[in-house]
């Protein structure tokens, strides 16, 4: 897809179903605290269909980054499930949640958490070299398509924080992840270049036939998604 193109249709229920990327049922989590413990999520449901773009709103606190964390299996859950591309993600051990994490899962974070060390080039191959994945024609067109392509050799520290984003979501999308998690991945940039930035994540994503799970406070960037859900007090609103 295109920018400037309008986004595909829902798929239809009977579609969704047949094309589950991932469920998440009764999900709950919960914190001890000084003052007891504190529910982060409580009975959380969601789906994503395999293509489907979906934002998560919410406000500070609400439990957005911990469903994110939970979803990718970087933490797991007091109780629930969660179903990821047929596997149930909550009945891995650290392991098996590391290899869906390479082999399933990209995600994009709002700190671009980028190699200082590495040249641009080697930022974008590194998760596809984690993976067994490593094409070096597909990661050059990334670079590409997110305008990167002369800045391959210069390193993160000498790069604009807009693009320092693009080179993270091209290591994301480099490895051609299932799932895209984002957290708050504009957070950091001003709202053109934001803008800018989450047109080609959408693109680059449609492209791949991946899902995408975005935590976003923007209400702008949210209407661009083809779904939206609002996370409040642990709950789903």
């Amino acid at each position: 897809m295109r920018l400037g193109q309008t986004r595909p249709r829902l798929m239809s229920d009977q579609n969704n179903e047949a094309t589950m990327l991932l469920s998440v049922t009764d999900l709950r989590k919960t914190y001890a605290t000084a003052d007891g413990p504190f529910d982060v999520l409580r009975d959380v449901d969601l789906t994503l269909a395999a293509g489907q773009t979906l934002a998560l709103t919410g406000e500070s606190g609400s439990g957005k980054s911990t469903l994110l964390h939970l979803i990718g299996g970087l933490d797991t859950p007091d109780g629930g499930q969660i179903m990821l591309d047929g596997t149930e993600l909550t009945a891995l051990d650290d392991t098996g949640r590391a290899r869906m994490r390479r082999e399933t899962v990209g995600v994009v974070f709002q700190q671009f958490n980028l190699i200082p060390s590495l040249r641009i080039v080697d930022n974008i191959a590194f998760q596809a070299q984690l993976a067994g994945r490593h094409d070096t024609a597909w990661c050059a067109t990334l670079a590409d398509r997110m305008g990167l392509t002369s800045q391959l050799h210069k390193y993160p520290e000498q790069l604009s924080g807009g693009q320092q984003q693009r080179v993270a979501i091209a290591r994301t999308l480099a490895p051609r992840p299932k799932l895209v998690l984002a957290d708050e991945p504009t957070g950091n940039l001003d709202e053109a270049t934001a803008a800018q930035v989450l047109a080609l994540m959408l693109e680059l994503v449609a492209d791949t036939g991946a899902g995408l799970l975005m935590v976003t406070h923007s209400d702008r960037l949210a209407d661009q998604m083809q779904r939206r859900l609002h996370l409040a007090r642990g709950k789903i609103a």
